[in-house]
């Protein structure tokens, strides 16, 4: 792809545009100024709409600030201009949004490929969206729904936009296949780009990647799965699609229809409208269409960790609440996203989790030994357990993590506790109550070298004599000799074992 990197939300997704300006070039004593409005065509859409790019700047000596708008996202952006050459940065990125140089009455994007842009005629801003006031709050009346945590599979961390109505039916036919819908993961989740266009009525439909979205339900519940979508309470979704915003409850009505099982609400195009301080009622609107639409639909917000989700996501009906940024994969990203979870740990139970979002294991970027961890920590803290993978190539590794049953009972455990971490240097000791009495202990290496872990009983408040452990990733009982069981961790691995008192 050619021109300007412009970034749209927290999803990653990226769209390369040339830019045009509007105005005239006038040179300063810094260079030439970029003041003014700017504006180029962008890419189409899977639904046949064109984004486009407005770029208000305003230069003060060689300081340029401004806004970036295209159909979802309007984002502040700051920079300097030296000489002919600009670099445009976004909060705290470390790579500039929009780079270029003025080159007569030219301007010479340098993002990529070199684009050339021109003055542009003015009337191609945005038009600005009504403001639709929250409404009071009130409780949602509970669902009764995802009694443990949800399993299942995500189609954004691998495909992205490249999703379509043929990918997720050899989706839902390896996850047959592959064991893992008898294993618990039932939701097969489209995530963004799967809209349409709005008909006369305001109907959302889907696009031409899903020509009958409710034939592609029938085909999932055929298989004993469930079909889950995604949408957001803004104007555009985070890819800057039509999303839900004064349409809560048709779109409702129309996954029911559809035959929709899970909702992944997104805040992204939201932000163009309200502020966090209005996450809970604009979460509790459509807490309340699915409420009304008389279908059972598992409700996953999505809004970063943001507002103390957790303590009111209960309260909108939300199953699930992302505690998060999204997660990449690799290490750090990993980590630091379970380590979020840690001050909501009170809140999770059963109907209502704390989402430290989706798994990467499988995608490449990690060890076996920290996909390991990774499985391991979901499963500890309660979390979803939702992969990201292509099901459809699984190593014999990757398929024994997901598919390990003894570490996915500690997540769907019945008791609903999520576990908190207590460091000790490089290795941290992560502990579960279970429902039968037993614990469920993680000790992750944090360092870079192999580390002896030792688990003792009291530590667990059981007693010394008679407990009995067993590796859940080995699948052997081992000793707990004077109440204590120790073993050799690799770095960035884990000692996951499950122990309880002898009978």
């Amino acid at each position: 792809m050619n021109g300007m990197s412009v970034r749209l939300g927290l999803k990653g997704l990226w769209v390369l545009v040339p830019m045009m300006a509007w105005g005239v070039l006038t040179a300063t004593g810094y260079g030439q100024t970029v003041t003014g409005k700017w504006t180029a065509p962008g890419h189409v859409l899977d639904n046949g709409e064109r984004d486009r790019l407005v770029l208000d700047l305003h230069q003060t000596d060689q300081q340029v600030s401004g806004t970036l708008t295209t159909l979802g996202h309007i984002t502040q952006v700051s920079g300097t201009i030296t000489g002919t050459h600009f670099e445009l940065f976004a909060g705290r990125d470390t790579k500039p949004r929009v780079a270029g140089d003025l080159v007569g009455n030219e301007l010479h994007l340098t993002q990529g490929s070199e684009q050339i842009a021109v003055p542009a005629k003015q009337g191609d801003e945005y038009p600005v969206y009504d403001r639709i006031d929250p409404p009071a709050l009130h409780d949602v009346p509970s669902n009764g729904l995802a009694k443990t945590p949800p399993m299942g599979w995500n189609s954004w961390n691998l495909f992205a936009s490249r999703i379509n109505d043929k990918t997720v039916r050899e989706i839902a036919d390896a996850m047959v296949a592959s064991g893992m819908r008898d294993a618990g993961y039932v939701y097969v989740n489209l995530d963004d780009t799967w809209e349409g266009l709005r008909d006369a009525q305001g109907n959302l439909g889907s696009n031409n990647k899903f020509p009958d979205m409710k034939a592609l339900a029938d085909y999932v519940h055929s298989k004993g799965l469930k079909l889950g979508i995604y949408s957001s309470p803004g104007p555009r979704t985070c890819a800057e699609y039509p999303a839900s915003y004064g349409h809560e409850e048709q779109d409702a009505r129309t996954f029911a229809a559809w035959g929709i099982d899970y909702l992944k609400y997104d805040w992204c195009g939201a932000r163009m409208i309200y502020s966090d301080a209005e996450l809970q009622p604009i979460y509790q609107k459509m807490g309340d269409a699915l409420l009304k639409s008389g279908r059972p639909i598992v409700y996953s917000l999505c809004e970063y960790g943001n507002g103390k989700v957790e303590q009111w996501g209960a309260k909108v009906d939300g199953n699930l609440w992302r505690t998060t940024g999204d997660i990449s994969d690799n290490w750090s990203s990993m980590i630091h996203n379970i380590e979020l979870q840690v001050p909501t740990a009170p809140y999770a139970g059963p109907g209502h989790w704390n989402d430290p979002d989706m798994l990467e294991i499988g995608n490449g970027h990690m060890s076996d030994d920290e996909y390991r961890t990774h499985m391991s920590l979901w499963a500890l803290t309660a979390a979803p357990l939702l992969a990201g993978n292509d099901i459809r190539s699984m190593t014999p590794a990757i398929k024994g993590i997901l598919l390990n049953r003894e570490v996915i009972a500690v997540d769907q455990d019945a008791l609903g506790k999520q576990a908190s971490p207590v460091k000790n240097g490089d290795l941290e000791m992560w502990v579960k109550p279970l429902a039968d009495g037993a614990v469920a202990v993680g000790v992750v290496n944090m360092g870079s070298a192999e580390a002896a872990a030792t688990v003792k009983a009291s530590d667990l408040g059981l007693s010394a004599k008679g407990s009995v452990a067993r590796d859940l990733w080995s699948h052997t009982n081992v000793s707990f000799r004077d109440g204590a069981y120790s073993a050799r961790v690799p770095s960035h691995g884990v000692l996951m074992l499950r122990v309880s008192a002898a009978n």
